[in-house]
């Protein structure tokens, strides 16, 4: 088979070069001419997967992404073509969650808060707002949640009203780019909205740009109203609202869900799928690729400081912000993250710690 990925699919070639010929792509440029005999296209979700993208292909047999979303992809397109469909629900998950506890940790360190002290309303219950959700319980936080599609489909835990989450201490969204149906996601935040969000509230945006008016949001701030804001994805990408950056607290160019692990699991996932596909065994698994971490523990986890502090030797959100703020002028929205420098998850760092209560903390935040 002639297998096509996104160059910034990592592990492509190891979990993959078993089916066939690899050729690797750049996800936004990619052409219908390079694509005319495909039998594999694993994509991310900078790449729009259309008749347009595979109008010259008739040979396509499987289409993956390796992301949670899939908005990108014209599922009936792809079916009314037979053409078999995966993405990888809750790939990079962790590393949402992860990007969201550090930033709130740096919140709480500038402001001199204790996050336990907070309410956070999580706005969307799925694998990743789920995922926020056990990191704030391992830590005793507490939160809401709003998604009424799960809550339609049964989802027997508790949800409240989206007026309800923007009345909390800190608002965080993990929902996908609807426009049509009972619930759009497109401008939910809203120059209405956003006003009546206080000066003393944060709102944190790890989904999709679009999910906030940036524009309105920009009204808002230059006005010198509005929450602290944590934005990790813009409209219009790869070309944000680039006033829109002096506004925020911290700014990074979608790179949440970029941990080594989440981008890795979405390629396993793939790979699972499409084993299943040919009836072969899937005999990789992500653990035969995995580097060593390169950071050290701390000796002792005791104390709240110490907490936040082990969490940011990890993943200390501010090095992306810092790279967002010097860098973006100078290159491009892409290139920053295609060269993303290496970030792991709490999973890869293995603490020694006394038995005593902060041990469980640690371990349901998914320190080993």
């Amino acid at each position: 088979m002639h297998i096509y990925y996104d160059e910034n699919i990592p592990y492509a070639a190891q979990f993959f070069a078993e089916f066939g010929e690899l050729h690797s792509f750049a996800g936004r440029d990619v052409t219908a001419e390079q694509l005319q005999d495909a039998d594999v296209l694993l994509v991310r979700s900078i790449t729009q997967v259309n008749e347009q993208l595979l109008c010259l292909n008739n040979t396509l047999k499987f289409v993956g992404t390796a992301t949670i979303g899939f908005d990108h992809i014209d599922q009936a397109y792809l079916a009314s073509r037979n053409i078999p469909f995966t993405n990888a629900p809750g790939c990079n998950a962790i590393s949402v969650a992860e990007y969201v506890l550090s930033a709130m940790m740096v919140m709480s360190e500038r402001q001199d808060f204790d996050l336990s002290d907070k309410r956070v309303g999580i706005l969307g219950a799925g694998n990743t707002g789920s995922a926020v959700a056990n990191k704030l319980d391992a830590l005793g936080v507490s939160y809401v949640l709003h998604d009424p599609i799960a809550e339609e489909q049964g989802d027997q835990r508790s949800f409240v009203s989206l007026d309800e989450i923007c009345k909390c201490d800190i608002i965080t969204l993990h929902v996908p780019k609807t426009v049509q149906g009972p619930y759009p996601t497109m401008h939910l935040f809203d120059a209405k909205r956003l006003a009546r969000l206080g000066e003393s509230q944060i709102l944190i945006n790890a989904c999709r740009g679009e999910v906030i008016d940036n524009h309105a949001l920009l009204t808002l701030k230059q006005q010198g109203k509005g929450p602290h804001l944590i934005l990790d994805v813009w409209e219009n990408e790869p070309n944000p609202l680039l006033p829109l950056i002096e506004f925020t607290e911290l700014a990074t160019a979608h790179i949440a869900g970029y941990s080594l692990e989440g981008k890795a699991r979405g390629t396993e996932m793939l790979y699972q799928a499409l084993s299943r596909l040919v009836n072969s065994e899937a005999r990789k698994t992500l653990s035969d690729f995995l580097p060593e971490h390169a950071f050290t523990a701390p000796d002792k986890v005791d104390s709240s400081n110490i907490l936040r502090d082990t969490i940011f030797r990890v993943y200390d959100v501010r090095r992306d912000d810092k790279i967002f703020r010097q860098q973006l002028t100078l290159t491009t929205f892409d290139y920053l993250r295609k060269n993303y420098p290496v970030r792991r998850e709490f999973s890869a760092l293995e603490l020694t710690a006394e038995l005593h209560d902060s041990s469980e903390i640690y371990r349901k935040l998914g320190f080993k």
